[in-house]
């Protein structure tokens, strides 16, 4: 169950509550689900009931109450406990995690596109300059696939904006109602930019940086090291490439089925003794090795059981999970809040959670593939298959091959 999911079911169970005249309150448009801030616990929370108080004059807690009885049954959500003044915390059940790899893998790199604006229509109108023209386009991208109808106009276009993908509907004002995009400028024209960066470094540091910010121009753009965000949201994704080429020279291939942990691991609940040890940098590692890099953090105890089920360690496979259970999420908040930055920083985070993830999937020394390491690569196939989804949004490549 992803973030849109629980936000969905939040909402109809808020619908029910006032259908049942519990509440007594105008139905919101949507409900925000979001990780729990520090402190929070289970998986997910939303503040549903605080926002809610208000209208049905009732206090936080007891609308809090309300709502934790209609979202206690449902399929897909373990337990839901009441925080704060009025915090709804959710914790989904074991199963979630291999129907959320099934979804990513049957969706592709479609994943997390939805129809959230369909029916809605733009008309965007930017300045004659090449960061307003790569940020329109992006916005563009972003609520298409959200479902909305969107039509991009400039007074001048730039030819050289052609070579970073750039899609400009019309040149010139038209004469209807337009809404005004607007991106700190660049400081260079696109063809400068293009000479020293080459498109997709271009439309990566131009996207990367909130609209507002300065976007980060210089030599870093161009290391092939974990020093650039770019290098490393790429690498992974052909990281996963080479692990399902590895994967079929040894015979077998990706199953997102949860199954028992490999004995050593379960029995030890610890990384085998002979994982390779991290590279120096990402970039001195050969494409089709195995490799590693530090995680991002812990998860909660009761974390989803894919992390078992795949015999890895906990601070790898549930970071990954939550990750790509997020996307969805981000891409729509990204297209409605035209803010493209927030899909980039996304692709940075799955990126992280998969490079240090992926020395556990295939096997290592004698050990033969079992169904764990088939669960381990449709995990890893799947994070691949949204940074390729993510990239191509943003109108950057995305190489098998680094």
């Amino acid at each position: 169950m992803t973030p849109a999911d629980l936000s969905l079911t939040v909402l109809r169970a808020v619908r029910r509550a006032v259908d049942e005249g519990a509440l007594r309150v105008a139905l919101p448009e949507r409900v925000v689900v979001e990780r729990p801030r520090p402190g929070g616990r289970g998986d997910y929370a939303t503040n549903a009931a605080l926002r809610l108080a208000r209208d049905a004059h009732l206090p936080p807690l007891e609308v809090a109450q309300i709502l934790m009885d209609r979202l206690r049954d449902t399929p897909g959500i373990r337990t839901v406990e009441i925080t704060g003044p009025g915090f709804l915390n959710l914790t989904l059940d074991a199963a979630g995690d291999a129907g959320l790899v099934r979804r990513v893998l049957t969706a592709g790199t479609a994943y997390g596109h939805g129809g959230s604006m369909a029916g809605q229509v733009f008309q965007y109108h930017h300045r004659p300059e090449v960061r307003a023209a790569v940020v329109a386009d992006t916005v563009r991208r972003l609520q298409v696939a959200q479902g909305a109808s969107v039509r991009t106009s400039c007074d001048h276009v730039d030819p050289d904006w052609a070579r970073l993908g750039v899609t400009v509907g019309a040149e010139g004002r038209p004469p209807v109602e337009l809404a005004e995009l607007r991106a700190r400028p660049a400081g260079h024209t696109a063809d400068v930019l293009l000479r020293r960066f080459g498109a997709d470094a271009t439309r990566w540091a131009l996207l990367r940086a909130a609209a507002q910010d300065r976007p980060q121009l210089d030599d870093t753009l161009l290391l092939q090291t974990e020093a650039n965000p770019l290098f490393r949201v790429r690498y992974a994704y052909a990281r996963s490439r080479a692990l399902l080429r590895g994967a079929a020279q040894l015979g077998f291939g990706s199953d997102p089925a949860p199954t028992a942990a490999p004995a050593h691991t379960a029995a030890l609940g610890t990384q085998p003794a002979d994982v390779p040890a991290r590279p120096a940098a990402l970039g001195t590692h050969p494409v089709d090795a195995p490799a590693h890099t530090d995680g991002l953090g812990t998860h909660p105890a009761d974390a989803p059981a894919l992390t078992a089920a795949l015999g890895t360690h906990p601070a790898d496979a549930p970071a990954l999970t939550a990750a790509l259970g997020d996307h969805p999420v981000v891409l729509e908040s990204a297209a409605r809040l035209r803010a493209p930055d927030r899909v980039a920083r996304h692709l940075e985070v799955i990126a992280d959670a998969l490079l240090a993830f992926q020395h556990t999937v295939l096997p290592l020394g004698d050990e033969k593939p079992s169904a764990a390491h088939r669960a381990r690569l449709a995990l890893a196939e799947a994070a691949g298959t949204v940074l390729a989804g993510g990239l191509t949004l943003l109108g950057i490549s995305a190489p098998e091959q680094i």
